[in-house]
């Protein structure tokens, strides 16, 4: 792992909302972005261990549309401004017997947090990263998009929907605004590993049989390309979905 000291401080001054950013993914990713000098706000429903220090906690329920206004109220008046959303929270629960046996509120509450609270958070936001001069979106998706897994039908179905949305909304706000999403592969966080380790099918050596590049991959891999994404390196990238899954989508 890099030491924080190494990094360029490309963000210095800008301001940046995380949703589900106090643990894995979106943890790695809030403290990559407070790495390279940005402001960050994390938002979830509670607080956590693994929240970076350096970041403003708002409380808030990406999966309801008061708990996104209270987000977004807050986060813009901590940070005074934004120009840098990264739309992380998601997730949803596995029906290892298959997609049929998914029922029907399964189905509506990945649609929720895996979607709807995607779009409903953006549109809320969206007359502050119009003030900004470098406003940028990432949206987190997922291999799953692109990979039918039956125990996780219904969360693949949201967040392909989420990356039609996001090439829908790159040509809607261009050029103010550029927006990009990043689709995770096997990613080790505490929530990956518990689930590889009491889930039949979903071990770690299961998954390694997928992954060309022979690893899971870490949290920081994610993050890295996400500080490329909406700082001024990526300044000529938007509308395009990146893949960092060690190629297991490339086969």
């Amino acid at each position: 792992m890099s030491n924080p000291s190494d990094f360029p401080k490309e963000l210095a001054g800008r301001r940046a909302l995380v949703t589900g950013g106090t643990r894995g993914i979106g943890a790695a990713i809030a403290q990559r972005l407070l790495d390279a000098g940005a402001k960050v706000v994390v938002a979830a429903r509670k607080p956590d261990d693994d929240m970076p220090a350096g970041a403003t906690f708002v409380s808030g329920d990406v999966a309801t549309s008061e708990g996104v206004e209270a987000i977004a109220t807050q986060a813009i008046a901590a940070l005074g401004g934004l120009d840098i959303l990264v739309n992380n929270a998601g997730g949803a629960r596995a029906f290892l017997e298959g997609s049929s046996t998914i029922p029907d509120e399964a189905w509506h509450d990945s649609l929720e947090l895996n979607l709807f609270a995607a779009i409903r958070l953006t549109n809320a936001v969206l007359p502050a990263l119009r003030d900004s001069k470098v406003a940028a979106v990432v949206n987190i998706s997922s291999a799953a998009a692109a990979m039918p897994f039956g125990a996780f039908a219904h969360y693949g179905a949201a967040k392909a929907a989420l990356e039609y949305y996001s090439r829908t909304l790159a040509l809607e706000v261009a050029p103010a605004i550029r927006v990009n999403v990043m689709s995770p592969g096997v990613i080790a966080t505490p929530g990956s590993d518990e689930f590889a380790r009491t889930t039949p099918g979903f071990s770690t050596d299961a998954w390694l049989q997928l992954l060309p590049l022979g690893r899971i991959g870490a949290t920081e891999d994610i993050a890295e390309v996400v500080a490329l994404l909406v700082s001024d390196r990526g300044k000529f990238l938007t509308g395009a979905n990146y893949r960092v899954d060690g190629g297991m989508t490339a086969r």
